[in-house]
């Protein structure tokens, strides 16, 4: 056993549907615009489609209360397919992505600062302030493949406070999951452990302190949360030594 010289971080897990064990959470990888927003968004057999990562703090049950994150007034949803990785590999062969690698499924939120979004595009930077941040990525439970084989069809919506603003079919989706996978692992090596949210609908929309977000994808999960308000600034104490007046150093 290692001795560590700082404690060792707490393993982050997904419960797994049916309440048999749990699945341990290694890296987080999200798919840029992987449905069809207008009639001139389209795949290209050679282009990988953008992604970027997001970090295990992001990772939370999909349940309960979501937290408004702190730096933004434009809290954006993101219903998306979660892929979870049993095996994994480099260079993976799409005709054996759902076969050797895929353990199972989930339905999951990429939410977004969307503010910062749009103020690093038109810089030109990095996302990560607008994606990377704790909570970030709640899921539910995952199914396993061999429970539920791998959808290729099924609805993918969101509402708001009952009031739908996303919906999506699988069938739809730009890359298939199968050609996410195996083009995730021309660039680096898939390890067991990670996932992959495959891209959201149209229809995405801010959310409110107080607002009820709530899902599904296909027959995979179905979630619902209520948004709570986001932190409050620390305020900086008042000092408690004595003030002496007439003396000068």
């Amino acid at each position: 056993m290692l001795d560590f010289v700082i404690p060792a971080p707490a393993p982050v897990s997904l419960a797994v549907a049916g309440g048999v064990g749990a699945f341990p959470v290694g890296r987080v990888f999200c798919i840029g615009r992987n449905y069809r927003w207008d009639p001139h968004d389209k795949a290209t057999p050679v282009d990988m489609p953008p992604w970027l990562m997001k970090p295990t703090s992001a990772v939370v049950p999909a349940q309960g209360e979501l937290r408004y994150p702190s730096g933004t007034i434009d809290f954006c949803h993101e219903v998306e397919l979660v892929v979870a990785i049993g095996h994994g590999g480099s260079d993976i062969d799409p005709a054996q992505v759902e076969a050797q690698h895929i353990w199972g499924y989930a339905a999951g939120l990429d939410l977004t600062r969307r503010d910062l979004q749009q103020q690093a595009k038109r810089a030109g930077n990095p996302w990560e302030a607008a994606k990377a941040f704790d909570q970030s990525a709640p899921c539910t439970p995952l199914v396993p493949a061999s429970v539920c084989g791998h959808p290729r069809q099924g609805a993918v919506w969101l509402a708001v406070n009952g009031i739908e603003r996303q919906r999506g079919d699988l069938s739809e989706l730009l890359w298939p999951v199968r050609e996410l996978v195996a083009m995730l692992s021309r660039s680096l090596a898939l390890r067991p452990g990670d996932l992959i949210f495959t891209g959201t609908p149209s229809g995405v929309g801010s959310l409110q302190p107080g607002d009820v977000v709530s899902g599904a994808v296909s027959d995979i999960g179905r979630f619902s949360m209520t948004v709570c308000e986001p932190p409050q600034p620390a305020r900086p104490r008042r000092s408690t030594s004595a003030t002496i007046t007439g003396v000068s150093s």
